[in-house]
């Protein structure tokens, strides 16, 4: 199964975003879609990241239908990026895209280090719109970008991976972070990996796709 580009009207301009439609396991239904948000546009960050790639692809072996994009002035997407609520507007205007085609099937939200804090607070948004999401997972996350809990979902599941020899996110803040968290959640720590997850790509599909098959 290949991803087909598609674009997507976003608040600024066309976003540019890979879909696929996904027939589910074994050729049965689809078991939901999953939309993931990509690391920092300011260090390098698309929706092409290694990381995102792994995340699209263990999402899709679970029988999800997926979707990654490009933030405003990355690639091929119109506008510049403000590092904010910009990008959480661009991702709540995927998620209405994909929403759109699937009425029916339940939404996982994916975010890799800076597209953590996007997937966090779009979680929450949507979930005052009244959307009862199926999982989040922060992957690496910045969650300092993050200044008020109210801020996240609180009535899904919450997954956060954490490398413990991160280069790029100081892997206590995140420790910190978790530990001042209220809501119920999970913290799973990778031993000897940094911020890209070098080497270690496999260990992370391991640990998120026995929680998309419950």
């Amino acid at each position: 199964m290949r991803e087909t580009p598609v674009v997507i009207d976003g608040p600024v301009g066309q976003l540019e975003a890979l879909y696929l439609e996904n027939k589910g396991l074994d050729n049965g239904q689809p078991r939901g879609i999953a939309l993931i948000c990509h690391p920092n546009p300011v260090q390098g960050g698309t929706m092409l990241n290694k990381v995102v790639s792994t995340l699209q692809r263990t999402a899709r072996d679970a029988g999800l239908i997926t979707l990654r994009f490009n933030y405003r002035g990355v690639g091929a997407s119109e506008g510049t990026h403000d590092m904010g609520t910009g990008e959480v507007d661009d991702a709540q205007a995927a998620a209405e895209w994909l929403r759109a085609k699937h009425p029916e099937l339940p939404l996982t939200l994916f975010g890799f280090s800076f597209g953590g804090f996007v997937a966090a607070s779009l979680g929450g948004r949507l979930e005052v719109k009244g959307e009862q999401l199926k999982h989040l997972f922060m992957i690496a996350a910045a969650v300092t970008r993050l200044n008020g809990y109210d801020l996240l979902p609180v009535n899904c599941p919450l997954t956060l991976i954490q490398p413990e020899t991160d280069e790029v996110i100081d892997p206590q803040a995140v420790y910190d972070w978790s530990s001042k968290l209220e809501r119920p959640h999970e913290l799973l720590k990778v031993a000897e990996c940094g911020h890209f997850f070098h080497g270690k790509l496999t260990d992370l599909k391991d640990l998120i796709l026995p929680r998309l098959s419950n």
